[in-house]
Order: structure tokens, then C-alpha cells, then sequence
């Protein structure tokens, strides 16, 4: 019989830094199941369903995901971006499950889930904690301009989930992600 696995969800707004977050965990040895790279791995499956809802415009020369002309028109709109969570989601899910059993069968005590919209899929009821970084609206915005974005892209994929108060409310930890990374690092290595 495997042993108990605790399930942390880790989450966060948009450029709140969870990535970062998830590789301080991953470094101390935790196994971390990332939500955006399961859903990269799971476009192979989606891609014809995806061209169909979406258009052909989301497929590169190569026959790939043009991952950008899909973001632009899948997050355009909250029905948009409703029809992709309806794609991506159920397969999504599926791998997911299949990953923490496979770190449960390893022998894992705990296991971090890297998942953006888990508060606003109602997935953080499955977990055993929930811990959201947080950080101040108008500096997200600014860390997602200096990764690239546009303003209104930024803010327009912002306005796509779910609120902070909401997000925050369901926190059974909270990381305050204002201040340095070193600051950041103290908060993780005190909960890891």
C-alpha cells in the first residue's frame, strides 16, 4: 500500500512570480507538476480540436501550435478563453493525475502542483494546502511588459482570472512577492 502523498497548490496571478516559487521547492527536492508544461505536453492531442474552435491561423508553418497567435485569440475574450478551458482542461487533468501518481508511486511525502487558475478552477479543494503568491497588481503588470507583453495584453490576461482577494481568500499560506527574491527565498525555506 503507497504511503499518504500531502498536495501542495501552488498558485498566483499572472507574473506574481509562483514559477520561481516552484523552483525553490524543486531545488529542496520536491517534486513540482507543472500545469503549463502539462498543458504543452498535452497540445499534441488538442491540436485538432484547437484548430477547429480557434482557426487556422494557431497553426505554424511547421504544423506546430503557434502558441502566440492562440494566446491572442483565446484570451480576447472571456468566451474565448472559456472555449479553451474546455479543450485544455479535461486533458490537462487527466496527465496531472497520472503524474501524481506516479510521484506518489516513487515514494514522494509531497508534491507541489504549479497550477495559475487552480482557485479559479475550484481544483484547490483537492488540495491538502493551498499557497498563493502574491503580489501588488501594477507590479505584475511591469514584470509582464519586461518579459514581453503589452500593457493591454497584460492587463487583458490578468482580467482573465480570478481576482487577488479571491485567490488570496483561499490561501492556507500566503508569499508576500513585493519584496527581493532573497526575501522570497527566507518565506519558502521557512514553510520547505
Amino acid at each position: 500500500m503507497l504511503g499518504y502523498m500531502k498536495k501542495i497548490g501552488l498558485t498566483g496571478g499572472i507574473g506574481s512570480g509562483k514559477s520561481t516559487v516552484a523552483g525553490m521547492l524543486a531545488a529542496r527536492g520536491i517534486p513540482v507538476i507543472d500545469a503549463d508544461q502539462v498543458a504543452r505536453d498535452v497540445v499534441p492531442t488538442a491540436l485538432p480540436e484547437l484548430r477547429v474552435v480557434f482557426g487556422p491561423d494557431i497553426i505554424a508553418a511547421d504544423g506546430s501550435l503557434d502558441r502566440a497567435a492562440l494566446a491572442r485569440l483565446a484570451f480576447a475574450s472571456p468566451a474565448a478563453t472559456e472555449k479553451l478551458n474546455a479543450i485544455m482542461h479535461p486533458l490537462i487533468r487527466e496527465e496531472t493525475e497520472r503524474r501524481f501518481a506516479a510521484a506518489q508511486a516513487a515514494g514522494y511525502a509531497t508534491v507541489v502542483y504549479d497550477m495559475p487558475l487552480l482557485v479559479d478552477l475550484g481544483l484547490d479543494q483537492g488540495m491538502d494546502e493551498v499557497w498563493v503568491v502574491h503580489v501588488d497588481p501594477e507590479e505584475r503588470v511591469r514584470r509582464l511588459i519586461r518579459r514581453g507583453l503589452s500593457e493591454e495584453d497584460a492587463r487583458r490576461r490578468m482580467a482573465a482570472q480570478i481576482g487577488d482577494s479571491q485567490r488570496n481568500a483561499a490561501a492556507d499560506v500566503l508569499l508576500d512577492n513585493n519584496g527581493t527574491l532573497a526575501d522570497l527565498q527566507r518565506q519558502v525555506e521557512a514553510l520547505a
